[in-house]
């Protein structure tokens, strides 16, 4: 598999898809929900998916900003949620990646509401050193289920 290539679920056929954007990012994470997280029946819940999508966003994004480039990007089920991982060229760990969440007052530190919103709608944030260089940054997104079926 080449750097930034995942694999995306496809009828129950392995495909690949590049993740090189937020936009592709998005595009495979929600496959993955489609295709994996609603095995009861019971879809997320709209706002978990929302939340979902937008931490996805913010962590491609920095990657992409901040890191040098995403050079690999996953998303696989958890327990209770999605598990993001990463992967971006940089090996410089955010500060404010393990902060209180609290929003800046104003940008004059460079600090954005990325970080902040991360740590909000996540758990689980782990930052690691990659032995070939870069770093690997994963999250778990919960996913609560919508309202019961009717019928």
């Amino acid at each position: 598999m080449r750097p930034a290539e995942l694999p995306a679920q496809d009828d129950g056929k392995q495909a690949f898809r590049a993740v090189m954007t937020a936009a592709s990012a998005r595009t495979h994470v929600l496959a993955v929900v489609r295709g994996n997280w609603d095995t009861s029946g019971r879809p997320p819940a709209e706002q978990a998916v929302t939340d979902l999508l937008l931490v996805t966003s913010e962590l491609v994004s920095n990657a992409i900003r901040h890191g040098g480039g995403v050079v690999a990007f996953e998303a696989t089920p958890a327990r209770d949620g999605i598990r993001l991982t990463v992967r971006d060229r940089s090996p410089d760990i955010p500060t404010v990646a393990f902060g209180s969440g609290a929003l800046p007052v104003g940008h004059d530190d460079g600090g954005g509401y990325g970080w902040p919103l991360i740590i909000k709608l996540a758990y689980d944030i782990v930052i690691e050193p990659c032995a070939d260089g870069g770093k690997a940054v994963s999250v778990v997104v919960p996913l609560g289920t919508g309202p019961e079926p009717t019928g």
